[in-house]
């Protein structure tokens, strides 16, 4: 996609619509299940259309679940000052309750471990977030306290999307949390 298709307000409609029939698809059966076809036509665009804009399913899927790297790792971040290293900040609680509309289809994306092509959007937009963050504090070793970050909440948000961990979305929160204190306190 090129800078100038991606500032059209007539693409963008097309790729939110796209992501709004996704998203409605697959409230009603797993994403291995849906096809191109039965897509568009819930879009109401043609299948050219969807392929001027996305190279597959995979790809609008990645897209439509993009906001959910973004509110991950605003979550993480959404505290001031010295953090309590016990509970998580309120947006992080929060974030992994909002995760239950669509949680097969982030389970489709996101394999156990952080793996798949959520998890590589995620790890990716995390660690340079926590990178650059790190790197503003002057803080020993960023790049490996940044990647362990990244991989840390990935694979625990994977896992508990799989069933792999128990706790309810409030205390996965502050034992993820809890992890990733430690992670900065240890450098």
């Amino acid at each position: 996609m090129t800078r100038a298709a991606a500032e059209d307000p007539r693409a963008a409609r097309t790729r939110a619509r796209l992501r709004e029939a996704l998203l409605a698809e697959c409230a009603e059966r797993p994403l291995e299940e849906v096809g191109v076809a039965a897509l568009v036509r819930r879009a109401g665009v043609g299948r050219a259309t969807f392929y001027v804009h996305y190279d597959g399913l995979e790809a609008l899927a990645v897209d439509a679940c993009a906001d959910v790297v973004r509110d991950a790792v605003e979550a993480l971040h959404a505290w001031r000052g010295r953090p309590d290293p016990v509970h998580a900040p309120p947006a992080l609680g929060e974030f992994f309750t909002s995760l239950t509309p669509h949680s097969a289809l982030y389970r489709a994306l996101l394999t156990p471990g952080g793996g798949g092509p959520l998890g590589r959007v995620l790890h990716r937009d995390l660690r340079a977030y926590s990178l650059r963050e790190r790197e503003l504090a002057g803080a020993a070793d960023a790049p490996l306290v940044a990647s362990a970050v990244a991989a840390t909440f990935a694979g625990v948000l994977a896992d508990w999307l799989h069933g792999l961990l128990d706790p309810s979305a409030t205390e996965i929160a502050d034992q993820v949390w809890q992890l990733l204190v430690a992670l900065h306190a240890s450098r």
